[in-house]
């Protein structure tokens, strides 16, 4: 994927680096893969507002991806890259030799017309999805699956990957992209590759309008509220806020938020990157 740098005849395209969508072959999604998205505003049932800054943006329609890729031994070909509103990466629509329709996370590199297919004993090749099990040591992978048949949960994001490090008994070792090290079951499903569009971390929406098209809302920073509203309220003029908190007075930054006793610690063997 490549981004494009405007010409700034305007002030909103002066410092907006957007993407180029030279990858796009598509631009209308598939009619039968796609489901209807209600906003709801960050409002609940009763409308009271439970989540703040969310409202606005363009109307958006949900694609139905494939996380699963459980139609094992089938071919499938590359019809259209097309554009999804509501993730970072560029999707692929595929059409199954049997007649079927499925959109799938794109992997970097994928192109109309190419061929690729899921099941036990297939290549490790770009966009194939196979058992961990069955898949060399060394290999990228994406969509990677936590939980055998539930669909891939890791690497799902634009630019992502996963590196199959080790084989040991019923459990494989990965590096994710945090730096983390952990082990998954050797009978978890993953794709061969890349996610598409690594170049999104490098956009810059150039203007705060754009954000409203997105569904983003103002924030407002805790700093900036009286101490009624936040622990970092108040004060003569500009005056810091004291230690990073968050609105119900919980520590923001340094204090360890994951659960003491999560069900998948013993499965990591190191962190992340601090």
């Amino acid at each position: 994927m490549a981004i494009k740098k405007l010409r700034p005849v305007t002030p909103g395209q002066r410092f907006r680096v957007a993407p180029a969508f030279t990858e796009i072959t598509k631009s209308s999604p598939e009619k039968a893969l796609v489901v209807t998205r209600k906003r709801t505003g960050g409002r609940n049932n009763t409308g009271k507002m439970t989540m703040r800054y969310l409202g606005g943006g363009h109307k958006k329609k949900t694609r139905i991806i494939d996380f699963k890729r459980d139609k094992f031994d089938v071919p499938a070909t590359v019809n259209a890259v097309e554009y999804d509103p509501s993730r970072s990466a560029r999707i692929a629509l595929l059409f199954y030799a049997d007649g079927a329709k499925t959109y799938i996370i794109a992997p970097e590199g994928i192109t109309v017309g190419q061929t690729v297919i899921s099941g036990e004993n297939v290549a490790p090749e770009v966009g194939n999805a196979l058992p961990l099990s069955k898949i060399p040591l060394g290999t990228i992978l994406h969509n990677i699956e936590l939980k055998p048949g539930r669909g891939g949960a890791m690497a799902r994001s634009a630019g992502s990957y996963v590196q199959l490090l080790a084989r040991e008994g019923k459990y494989v070792t990965v590096k994710l992209p945090s730096g983390e090290t952990r082990k998954v079951l050797a009978s978890c499903m993953a794709t061969v590759g890349t996610v598409s569009n690594s170049d999104h971390m490098n956009v810059n929406l150039g203007k705060a309008g754009r954000n409203r098209w997105l569904g983003r809302r103002p924030r407002t920073r805790g700093v900036a509220m009286n101490p009624v509203d936040h622990p970092m309220g108040g004060g003569e003029g500009k005056s810091s806020g004291g230690h990073p908190r968050s609105r119900k007075g919980l520590y923001a930054k340094g204090k360890k938020t994951r659960t003491p006793k999560k069900y998948s610690n013993n499965l990591i063997i190191s962190r992340g990157k601090k």
